[in-house]
């Protein structure tokens, strides 16, 4: 896969990606205009979205009720270090999953793609050439 990331004027920079258009911003404190999600703001929300779709598998597999599914994703900002240093899900379920479900639903998420990822960071190598 590869994506084209291109500069859209001011703080903006755009991606695009088999046929999609990905379009990134700063906030206003960082010199932006928060027309659009951040590229942190982006990575954190593949996180939850990927372990959403796991989710969402597990309980279509099982014929289990997923109307109503959400995940509350916090992540915790160490100032010192200016990086962060955890995430954490809340996996909120609809009524009438059965308390045995909630263990493998855990682990479902857990199975992301993108959580992976950053378990198990990938080498990067950034080379520059002329147009």
């Amino acid at each position: 896969m590869e994506l084209q990331i291109s500069y859209a004027g001011k703080k903006r920079v755009n991606a695009q990606v088999e046929g999609h258009t990905i379009l990134t911003d700063q906030s206003v404190e960082e010199g932006g205009e928060n027309s659009a999600p951040s590229p942190l703001q982006y990575c954190l929300a593949s996180l939850g979205t990927c372990a959403a779709v796991y989710v969402l598998a597990y309980l279509e597999a099982r014929e289990l009720p997923s109307q109503g599914v959400k995940i509350i994703q916090t992540q915790v900002f160490d100032e010192k270090l200016h990086r962060i240093t955890a995430v954490k899900m809340d996996i909120q379920l609809p009524p009438g999953i059965p308390e045995k479900h909630k263990k493998a639903i855990v682990r479902s998420a857990q199975l992301c793609t993108v959580k992976k990822l950053f378990e198990n960071p990938p080498a990067f190598e950034v080379i520059a050439s002329s147009v």
